[in-house]
């Protein structure tokens, strides 16, 4: 009688060797041992820098983009470069000099007497600018004065240093041939010692919203005084860029000017 297996049924052979099960999704050890060197080519190449030459250049291009920004920020806010075309301020200020103007003057910070300004020539004192000569790189010295980076050439500035503010009485000269504001005579220490100034009979009460300015090389300068009949000799408030504060070139020149207040110290408010 045949045996029944039902319960203990014996392993069907249908020719084929047995195999462990593989998931569909497994590698065998010969990819895995392919694969791994290219993931670590992978890791590798992402970790890897870029060209030293273009991350040089970005940078050095960033560098000079915030200067830029910044000196634009300089000029138009702060501080302002010009350079000095005439001798009308000798020995104070030289011809060719590089000053910088502080632009914060006269506001928000007050005008003094004795301070050295540059204004513009509104009032036509000097003659009109000749034409503007173009050359191939005229574009690249435009760019750098708007920005800031080279002094402003233009001619239709002027520099002087101002004696009268508005409501002072200035007159030249009392006995001793000294300079008078309100009545008191002062030692004007700061005009060129080179030569003995000319004596240019004047009398003047500053009008409010403008000053009287003169040059500290008093024989050479085309100041206030030169042109009384014609608009006064004043300059408007509004037609001064700023205060000259420092001489910036030649590097043997490098100070900051004095506006001499020992000078005015005893000349009183003007009525």
């Amino acid at each position: 009688m045949p045996e029944n297996n039902a319960g203990n049924p014996e392993p069907r052979h249908d020719g084929a060797s047995e195999r462990p099960a593989v998931p569909a999704s497994s590698a065998s050890d010969a990819d895995v041992q392919e694969a791994a060197p290219a993931k670590r080519r992978r890791r590798t190449a992402a970790k890897a820098p870029g060209n030293p030459l273009l991350g040089w250049l970005r940078e050095i291009a960033t560098v000079v983009v915030i200067a830029v920004v910044l000196s634009f920020l300089i000029k138009t806010f702060l501080f302002r470069a010009f350079f000095i075309p005439s001798e009308s301020m000798v020995n104070t200020l030289d011809v060719d000099d590089r000053i910088f103007v502080n632009l914060l003057v006269p506001e928000p910070f007050a005008l003094s007497r004795g301070d050295v300004v540059v204004f513009r020539d509104t009032k036509g004192w000097l003659p009109p600018a000749p034409a503007k000569t173009q050359g191939p790189f005229t574009w690249v010295q435009d760019g750098l004065t708007f920005v800031g980076l080279l002094p402003d050439n233009s001619e239709q500035h002027l520099v002087k240093r101002v004696i009268g503010l508005p409501g002072d009485h200035v007159v030249c000269c009392d006995a001793g041939g000294k300079l008078t504001i309100n009545g008191t005579a002062i030692d004007e220490t700061y005009i060129n010692p080179a030569e003995v100034p000319q004596v240019r009979n004047f009398d003047v009460t500053v009008p409010e919203g403008k000053v009287w300015v003169m040059g500290d090389n008093r024989n050479h300068s085309a100041d206030s005084r030169a042109h009384m009949e014609t608009d006064g000799g004043f300059i408007d408030l509004k037609d001064l860029e700023g205060k000259a504060a420092v001489i910036a070139w030649p590097l043997n020149r490098i100070k900051t000017l004095d506006n001499y207040p020992d000078v005015f110290k005893n000349v009183p408010a003007a009525r």
